[in-house]
């Protein structure tokens, strides 16, 4: 999700988010600064957005009881995708445009007409890998 918001209109979400959690669970700013261990003014900060440290923020989270929230901060992936690469086999090279009807390589060509059949080797134009005899 791309998003176009300034630094300063994400800490006011942030904080509108966790004061509608605190409003919802019915706790006073004073109680839950008091459960965070961070002053009431320093949550104020938090919830209008006001700029706080990391340590506030997350002492009220936990406060609050989302610290599962920081889980969806930086999710570990499940499957790393570079242990796909080597485990894969290696890709075959298409072949070029300048390969379609050409002729097979010499040394099948001198195998052809060193075995005891005097017929010469054709190659059907349509499938250049497909030899007449």
């Amino acid at each position: 999700m791309t998003t176009n918001k300034t630094v300063a209109e994400m800490e006011i979400g942030l904080g509108e988010k966790l004061k509608l959690l605190r409003l919802n669970k019915n706790i006073e700013q004073k109680t839950l600064a008091a459960r965070a261990g961070v002053s009431v003014r320093a949550l104020r900060n938090l919830e209008s957005g006001g700029g706080t440290t990391v340590k506030t923020l997350l002492s009220v989270v936990r406060a609050l009881g989302r610290e599962s929230w920081l889980d969806t901060v930086a999710p570990v992936p499940t499957v790393n995708p570079l242990t796909f690469t080597s485990r894969a086999t290696q890709r075959q090279r298409a072949r070029s445009k300048g390969e379609v009807g050409r002729t097979p390589p010499a040394y099948m060509a001198s195998q052809a007409s060193s075995s005891s059949s005097a017929a010469p080797l054709q190659v059907d134009s349509l499938d250049p890998l497909r030899i007449k005899y």
